[in-house]
């Protein structure tokens, strides 16, 4: 169960997704403690789940992955071992960087990245003849008006 984050909690959430590499002395100063205790807010953040992991985040087009395409796909069970076994599927696939489950007409939404179309129609062949997928539609992204990793811990503040 969540605990109630109070504000220096949402500082300090909000400076590490800002700078994953802040240090606990610069961390502590921005937001108004000391580091000693900084420190065991942020370990307690940590072990309570609320901080995943520290990243950097790279540029998939200048690493040669020019392609980006989001996949609906359609299973033909929904029961839960066939769910299941298709998020296993899509977990071993490089290519596949999210998977969402969603209600409504499509199962999952894929987010796949890839150097070219070809690499990437290899993986719907792929994709296509994995168990339970009824059927897969493709929509390649032209461009990216908006990427924003961060949660908005601002709108969270303001409530």
């Amino acid at each position: 169960m969540s605990r109630n984050l109070d504000e220096i909690d949402l500082k300090i959430l909000a400076e590490i997704q800002a700078d994953g590499r802040i240090t606990n002395v610069e961390l502590a100063k921005r937001v108004g403690i000391s580091p000693p205790p900084c420190l065991r807010r942020v370990r307690a953040l940590e072990e309570e789940g609320y901080i995943h992991g520290y990243r950097g985040l790279l540029d998939a087009r200048k690493l040669g992955f020019d392609v980006t395409v989001f996949a609906a796909v359609h299973l033909s069970s929904q029961a839960e071992a066939d769910l299941r076994a298709f998020e296993d599927f899509v977990r071993a696939e490089p290519l596949v960087r999210e998977c969402w489950m969603l209600s409504g007409e499509v199962d999952f939404i894929l987010k796949c990245v890839a150097p070219d179309m070809a690499t990437f129609q290899d993986f719907v062949t792929h994709l296509t003849a994995a168990p339970h997928v009824r059927n897969v539609r493709t929509s390649l992204v032209l461009h990216n008006s908006k990427y924003e990793a961060a949660v908005p811990l601002e709108v969270k503040r303001r409530r």
